[in-house]
């Protein structure tokens, strides 16, 4: 990717202003405040856009700093830049309230959407943050941030293990942990579930046998009262079978005098009829006899009064009698019906909560889903380990070329861990990055964010350096500018100092130029 116009329309103090970068290495030279970070600014917001935040977060966010100065509802520009053999034009509005970008091919007049993907397309995935870690080096900000890290192990693992930076093995990595979290998460809500339904199922059980249990209580109330209502029946039927006498016998008499004239009667026939001494012994039975009865009948008389529903009782017929020990029997024979229904329930019930002890078929399958997905993630994990093993290799090798280009070999070696953290090799001893000057730190950042550069980006894009030399002496500020003029294709320097441009002609490194007058 190369830029080729820069058209800034209205952008925070630039107004109508175009530049046009050269081939190679291109300087942009002004002194403080006369614009030369609102340029980059611009560059970065033309290709990445500028959205502005919310709340308390819009007051200082970038879309504030740089609205115009001048007429802050115009705030566009525009962006000519060529890329895979094509060159484009890129116009954006950053408006709050007109904001929109077009996207054109200036060969076959293609209009293209940014709103779809087509200009992340054209830049092969390039992001901001990737950006600013790799092609745009800020003073005092060579440090990359720690998003590059995890990077560049998502590049390692997709390009070494597929062969194609743009599979996203770790994206895929991240997939397989959301399915997995997902059958967790259904597996949780199936046992859940059928906690529920136990739950249920046991309350059910426990309303069942409550039921059961008084069914067999009243069942056991109707079986004694049924039995007292037929013995008071057989009472009953005895009762009919009493002698004459007793129902000739007035209510309130306790002996009726029929009864002892038969008695007296009785006694005198057996004395006159009866030959001697025959005729007394028989008398005397006979009067021993009716004195028993006579006292029995005295005795009885004197009886307890029978309580109300004892009178009630004895004032119920036969024939309702009857009835009452139909409708207990009937009762009873319904009772017995629906206490052997809820044994049967109560039994279903039963044997249905000790199947639910058991797993079923369903809980088989999700764990053969949750373990293959467990293989799945487990693999990928220990192949993109190798991957970024290699790939730390391949990458400490191009930092290593760059930084013994820049120090002319006096440091062989780079080394960076997955963590970023970096260290040198000098005469052969290994030295920490927290161990070597300023400067030279300047310069390990700097190799390592062109060998990534190298590693992570197919298309070669400017590299954008905006007073990054700020502690490189003289030497190094060479070799570095011979070392960007050799290996980019081109290089935009923002600079506020006359040595960078008389180092290239120095040198002589060709280069082009763009003057920012302070406003």
């Amino acid at each position: 990717m190369k830029i080729r116009e820069l058209e800034i329309k209205n952008f925070g103090k630039l107004h109508e202003k175009k530049v046009v970068p050269g081939e190679g290495v291109h300087l942009i030279y002004g002194e403080n405040e006369s614009g030369k970070t609102t340029l980059h600014t611009f560059i970065r917001a033309m290709l990445f856009g500028l959205e502005r935040g919310r709340g308390r977060a819009a007051l200082n966010d970038t879309f504030s700093r740089y609205e115009p100065w001048e007429n802050p509802n115009y705030y566009a520009g525009a962006m000519t830049f060529e890329c895979g053999g094509k060159t484009f034009r890129l116009e954006r509005n950053f408006d709050k309230y007109s904001k929109k970008a077009v996207l054109f091919c200036e060969d076959d007049g293609e209009e293209l959407s940014v709103e779809d993907g087509d200009l992340e397309m054209i830049l092969m995935g390039l992001t901001a943050s990737n950006y600013e870690d790799t092609l745009f080096i800020g003073q005092l900000h060579a440090k990359t941030s720690q998003a590059l890290a995890s990077e560049l192990k998502n590049y390692a693992t997709n390009y070494y293990v597929a062969g194609d930076s743009e599979l996203d093995l770790a994206g895929a990595l991240d997939r397989l942990r959301t399915k997995k979290k997902e059958v967790d998460r259904e597996i949780r809500e199936k046992l859940q579930e059928k906690q529920k339904k136990r739950e249920r199922i046991e309350q059910e059980a426990s309303y069942v046998w409550r039921d059961i249990h008084v069914l067999e209580t009243e069942l056991e109330d109707v079986k004694d009262e049924l039995l007292k209502r037929r013995e008071r029946e057989q009472e009953k039927s005895k009762t009919e079978n009493k002698g004459i006498i007793d129902e000739l016998r007035p209510p309130k008499w306790r002996i009726h005098p029929i009864e002892i004239l038969i008695i007296v009667a009785g006694i005198i026939a057996a004395f006159v009829l009866i030959s001697r001494p025959w005729n007394f012994l028989l008398s005397i039975i006979i009067g021993l006899a009716g004195g028993i009865y006579i006292w029995n009948r005295l005795k009885d008389g004197k009886r307890k009064q029978k309580t109300e529903p004892e009178i009630m009782l004895e004032e119920i017929s036969s024939e309702e009698e009857l009835a009452s020990i139909e409708k207990l029997t009937w009762e009873q024979e319904h009772l017995e019906g629906d206490l052997k229904e809820k044994r049967v329930q109560y039994d279903n019930l039963r044997e249905e909560l000790e199947d639910m002890n058991e797993l079923g078929e369903d809980f088989a399958k999700y764990d053969r889903r949750r373990a293959a997905l467990t293989l799945a993630e487990k693999r990928l994990e220990e192949i993109s380990r190798d991957m970024r093993g290699q790939m730390s290799s391949d990458l400490n090798h191009l930092a290593s070329e760059i930084i013994s280009e820049l120090t002319d070999g006096k440091y062989t070696r780079l080394y960076v861990d997955e963590e970023l953290h970096m260290s040198v090799v000098t005469e052969g001893r290994r030295v920490p990055m927290e161990q070597v000057s300023q400067g030279t730190l300047e310069q390990i950042y700097f190799a390592f964010r062109m060998a990534v550069s190298s590693l992570l980006h197919e298309e070669e894009y400017p590299v954008i350096l905006d007073d990054t030399f700020v502690f490189y002496d003289e030497p190094r500020l060479k070799r570095t500018l011979k070392w960007l003029a050799d290996h980019k294709q081109q290089v935009i320097i923002f600079t506020c100092q006359k040595r960078e441009e008389e180092l290239l002609r120095e040198l002589g490194i060709p280069y082009t130029k763009t003057e920012f007058i302070s406003i």
